[in-house]
């Protein structure tokens, strides 16, 4: 079943060609009667020629890159073939130039023809082992850079809740149940490669939750979302490293803004603090750095990313959701 889904589409134009070359050598081009026509037994040694030049001279020239001598050797064999229909088959006694006028085309066309169907279909798989492999490439990159985000961010959040169990226990029930919500998510959500925007947001309202207890009274917070419809999809873990990132580079006493907005299939995330100057954030910080790779991994052309750390951090992320 296998072989025939492989070289299916390969031995249907084998076929065909056979065919079709069979009947216009025997019927059209062609001034004998088909049944005393001398291409008849001369077929047989062409089709041994043809597969002879598939199957072990073109692969192997190819793959040494011998084209030239590939052609030279494809030219001799051409002439030879035909000088064999001439003098043993046809025995027409006419000159070397007359055989090739007259005869070359029978054993030059099935070779020429062949040999392009093997190059076509050899690009072909090449190609698709060249785009399998980058994909492959691909989701292991993602996976990798996934991996470096979760437990960075999961870790905080044991710390926020180790802290209010010691500080206030009664509240650690409802911190314990946002986490294991953020655990669902991160370990089994965010595997795939797009998630309902909906349950990332879920998360992101988690993480801000946990990040509003722990700086209390150190750091004020405006969270705002305006999101009315939820159905669309996105790369999961994106967002939360921008949101990250601003928490993490803010100052005691600072003001931290967050904005998520869906408008025209677009989504924008603007992230917003102002930060120690002698602690400039890097563009190129690894998280950054992460996040950038995702992007032209997974959305290519379909993403802005804007960032701006002069007076302000200051990161704005607008998405195609489309």
């Amino acid at each position: 079943m296998n072989f025939i889904k492989k070289y299916g589409t390969q031995i249907i134009i084998h076929l065909l060609f056979w065919a079709l070359f069979i009947f216009v050598s025997l019927f059209v081009l062609t001034k004998y009667y088909w049944a005393e026509n001398p291409f008849l037994q001369y077929i047989f040694i062409l089709i041994v020629i043809v597969y002879t030049n598939n199957i072990v001279l073109l692969p192997y020239f190819v793959r040494k890159r011998w084209y030239f001598i590939y052609t030279a050797v494809f030219l001799t064999i051409a002439f030879l073939a035909t000088q064999l229909y001439c003098n043993v088959f046809t025995r027409c006694g006419c000159s070397f130039l007359k055989c090739l006028s007259d005869y070359l085309w029978q054993t030059i066309v099935p070779l020429t023809f062949f040999s392009f169907v093997w190059m076509l279909f050899r690009y072909t798989e090449r190609t698709q082992e060249i785009d399998t492999i980058k994909q492959e490439r691909t989701a292991l990159e993602l996976k990798l850079l996934k991996s470096q985000i979760n437990p960075h961010i999961l870790l905080n959040n044991l710390n926020t809740i180790y802290s209010f169990s010691l500080e206030k226990p009664d509240e650690t029930p409802n911190l314990i149940l946002k986490l294991a919500e953020n655990l669902k998510h991160v370990l089994y959500e965010s595997n795939a490669e797009k998630v309902p925007l909906s349950n990332e947001i879920k998360f992101i309202d988690n993480y801000i939750e946990f990040q509003k207890l722990r700086t209390e009274g150190i750091k004020t917070i405006n969270y705002t979302q305006s999101i009315s419809d939820t159905n669309y999809k996105v790369a999961p873990l994106l967002l939360i490293t921008l949101i990250e990132n601003t928490f993490k580079h803010s100052l005691i006493g600072s003001l931290i803004d967050i904005e998520i907005n869906v408008v025209n299939d677009f989504l924008y995330c603007i992230c917003n603090n102002n930060y120690d100057p002698d602690k400039q954030v890097s563009k190129t910080s690894i998280g950054l750095k992460n996040l950038q790779k995702r992007l032209d991994l997974i959305y290519k052309e379909k993403y802005e990313l804007k960032i701006d750390n002069e007076e302000f951090f200051n990161v704005a992320l607008k998405l195609n959701l489309l």
